[in-house]
């Protein structure tokens, strides 16, 4: 054997067709199994090129009918060392590049996800169901894989990082952003949790991650809404806004205590009866004290424009969350209470519903308005109804309602209230 062909030169047979699928397989088999050279390797349908190949390296006859010709990898090792000089290793390590150890790769990824997911699970959060619920899911479904595989695993804790924020339980020291009370605007956010303002854009894999999660903690289960309308209220159901332009409140009555230019809108509004947009801009640099002592909400735009055609300026102060409330809703109604207005809330009789009318007793200390199980059995005897979708939720201001929805199984639009709701107000 000459000295080129010792020191790895001389390779240009092994390029031929005889050789290239062979060592091609023995290439996949050897990064499958870590290098290990047991076993065999097999061609199916080998060309005249590739069964000379065979023979030629095992020493033994193959007739040209064989449909498959198999191989053990110490023969190949053994043939390419005696002939270059150089085994199986080596040679295809010197023809295409070091081998693959997919084993110890796939070791290695598991403890990256492995690691990921411990340090998640580390979070304050850890005892939420949603919180884990998400983890689980983003563990079963291939994304915590991909982020790993892609070198992006500190993308979850930099989701868990904004969830403690959004959340209220997150880091309260001199770097952690400062927002509006009830608002914190996504660039902020972003720029906090990763040192990048833009990494919380629509579609970029940190916002997809914390979006899943959120529609998780909302009972929404972890799919994202495709619309931007839908993300919009994910993110604003946790406090964070994309943009204080598109948030926005309707209201109808609500009247201001103030010497500003939007109090003054309001008043005369009010004055007309006139239905009124405010935005969350306009509430965060004019701030809005509602004159209203007493508030009522309802979740959909039909009731508000009914009070606004028969009521005008006569009926009481309404504001409509058009479904999930927005920050500006929030923000509004939250001035309202610490200025000393009591709320009387009410939603549709689905579980999205209950969950927001539970939300508000919380947030800020609302009454439900026509929202009992005996409203509903009700409601639902005077038409159609569609089915119940989404997991269940609870009715803490009376069980009993949402043990009667689970029963009938049936939803009931508020404006199927509309005659009670309007007298209400009318009264009020």
């Amino acid at each position: 054997m000459s000295t080129e062909q010792r020191e790895g030169h001389g390779y240009d047979e092994l390029r031929d067709e005889g050789w290239r699928r062979l060592l091609a397989a023995a290439r996949r088999r050897l990064e499958r199994t870590g290098g290990a050279l047991d076993g065999d390797i097999g061609l199916t349908r080998p060309s005249e090129a590739e069964r000379r190949t065979v023979i030629g390296i095992t020493g033994r006859y193959r007739p040209e009918t064989a449909k498959r010709l198999a191989l053990p990898l110490s023969d190949l090792d053994g043939y390419l060392y005696g002939r270059y000089g150089t085994g199986l290793l080596q040679t295809l390590g010197r023809l295409h590049g070091p081998l693959r150890d997919r084993p110890a790769e796939r070791a290695e990824e598991e403890a990256r996800r492995d690691d990921a997911l411990k340090s998640a699970h580390s979070s304050r959060l850890a005892g939420q169901g949603w919180f884990a619920a998400w983890l689980d899911r983003i563990a079963a479904d291939g994304t915590l894989t991909r982020l790993v595989r892609r070198g992006d695993a500190p993308l979850l804790d930099a989701a868990v990082r904004v969830l403690e924020r959004l959340t209220g339980d997150g880091d309260r020291s001199a770097g952690s952003p400062k927002r509006v009370p009830g608002v914190l605007p996504l660039p902020v956010l972003a720029e906090w949790a990763t040192g990048d303002t833009k990494a919380l854009v629509p579609g970029a894999p940190l916002e997809q991650l914390v979006l899943r999660a959120l529609a998780q903690r909302t009972g929404g289960g972890s799919e994202v809404p495709p619309d931007r309308a839908g993300r919009r209220a994910l993110w604003e159901s946790a406090g964070a806004i994309a943009d204080d332009l598109a948030s926005q409140v309707l209201v109808l009555n609500i009247g201001a205590r103030g010497d500003t230019v939007v109090c003054d809108w309001l008043r005369d509004a009010a004055g007309f009866g006139i239905p009124f947009r405010l935005t969350l801009h306009q509430l965060a640099t004019d701030p809005v004290v509602p004159a209203a002592r007493t508030i009522f909400v309802c979740e959909n735009p039909a009731v508000l424009r009914a009070a606004a055609g028969e009521l005008q300026d006569t009926g009481a102060a309404l504001v409509c969350t058009e479904g999930v409330p927005s920050a500006a809703c929030h923000k509004l109604l939250g001035d309202a209470v610490r200025a000393g207005a009591r709320l009387h809330w009410r939603a549709d009789f689905d579980w999205a519903g209950l969950r927001i009318t539970a939300n508000a007793m919380v947030r800020h200390g609302a009454r439900p308005w026509r929202m009992t199980a005996a409203d509903y059995t009700a409601a639902l005897g005077k038409g159609g109804s569609t089915p119940l979708a989404g997991p269940p939720a609870a009715s803490p201001w009376d069980s009993g309602l949402a043990l009667a929805m689970e029963a009938s199984g049936s939803t009931v639009m508020e404006e199927r209230l509309l005659p009670a709701l309007l007298s209400d107000l009318t009264r009020a």
